[in-house]
């Protein structure tokens, strides 16, 4: 909730201040073409990002490409959330330079993250809950029972 309102407290202060300063037309341009220019962005970022987690990863390429991919999904959010401010950081955060800046800070806040709670990881089926009740045996010999008799017709017997 607190980062919501921080969020809208900061883009109605940059739309306050560029109406004043520029005017309403204008601005209204500027976040329209931020919006266009970041959508476009996103679109070429994301095909880029896909071709490379594609191509194949070696372990040394692999962390640098889940930032990337990452910082490109969030830059693809914060473009496409309405406002002038988080359009241009988002715009900003699909720029290659930006991002490799961005990647050291993004991956010690994961670590920072990871380090405060530890993923449980599953590997494999899901178990499937066992039984109350197992009886161990073997079965040596069954003889069919005729369906519609009341007396059985053979008897199972057990060879010890």
């Amino acid at each position: 909730m607190r980062l919501f309102l921080l969020y809208a407290v900061v883009e109605m202060a940059v739309i306050v201040a560029l109406v004043s300063t520029i005017g309403l037309g204008w601005t209204l341009l500027i976040s329209l073409a931020t919006f266009v220019v970041g959508l476009a962005l996103a679109g070429s970022q994301l095909k880029r990002q896909l071709q490379r987690l594609r191509s194949g990863l070696t372990a040394t390429t692999a962390q640098g490409a889940v930032t990337d991919s990452a910082l490109v999904a969030l830059g693809t959010v914060l473009v496409v959330v309405p406002g002038l401010a988080s359009s241009l950081v988002g715009a900003l955060l699909l720029l290659p330079p930006t991002r490799a800046a961005a990647r050291p800070v993004a991956t010690a806040l994961a670590a920072r993250r990871l380090g405060r709670r530890a993923p449980i990881v599953v590997v494999g089926a899901p178990m499937r809950p066992r039984r109350a009740d197992y009886i161990d045996g073997e079965v040596v010999e069954v003889v069919d029972v005729a369906p519609n008799t009341v007396e059985p017709t053979a008897v199972e017997r057990r060879v010890d």
